[in-house]
């Protein structure tokens, strides 16, 4: 007889929000690159990169011997978060916050999730203000398609 042990096994929380579904410039693990691969994959500039990091957005970069900022897949993974945030509207400051939150560790979970989920609701509320927008949009551009000009001048018989 085979037993099978059914005890679930439990792994610590993954922050998938920096690391779902991304495809990385370098896929089989050599994840190490320039401040210039980053900003040509990113579309970021050096210089943004380099005040995101000053300001706390961004972890502290692994360097080389000589000073040269090395980032790896788990920051291009944190970038794409980050641009996803600022899509939100959420301002720098709340985003130094965050990332700040993150680098306390997992006691700051909560906060995190309340952030977030106050962010969903900003979302939420611009995206339904969008969809009446969109419907005053489409009124108007049937109504000027509809419209048939006049023709100008006398009219011939």
């Amino acid at each position: 007889m085979t037993v099978i042990d059914s005890t679930p096994v439990t792994s610590p929380p993954v922050d998938a929000c920096v690391a779902a579904g991304t495809e990385h410039p370098r896929p089989d693990g050599q994840d190490h690159y320039t401040i210039s691969e980053v900003a040509a994959y990113t579309g970021l500039s050096a210089p943004t990169l380099r005040w995101y990091e000053e300001i706390g957005l961004l972890p502290e970069v692994a360097r080389t011997h000589s000073g040269q900022r090395v980032f790896d897949n788990r920051d291009l993974d944190w970038l794409a978060f980050v641009r996803r945030l600022r899509m939100t509207g959420m301002p720098v400051a709340d985003m130094v916050h965050f990332a700040g939150l993150i680098g306390r560790g997992e006691d700051t979970f909560d906060e995190r999730r309340e952030i977030l989920e106050q962010t969903r609701r900003e979302v939420v509320a611009r995206m339904a203000e969008l969809r009446d927008t969109l419907v005053v949009l489409d009124a108007k551009i049937d109504f000027y398609a509809g419209v048939r000009r006049a023709p100008e001048g006398p009219e011939s018989s």
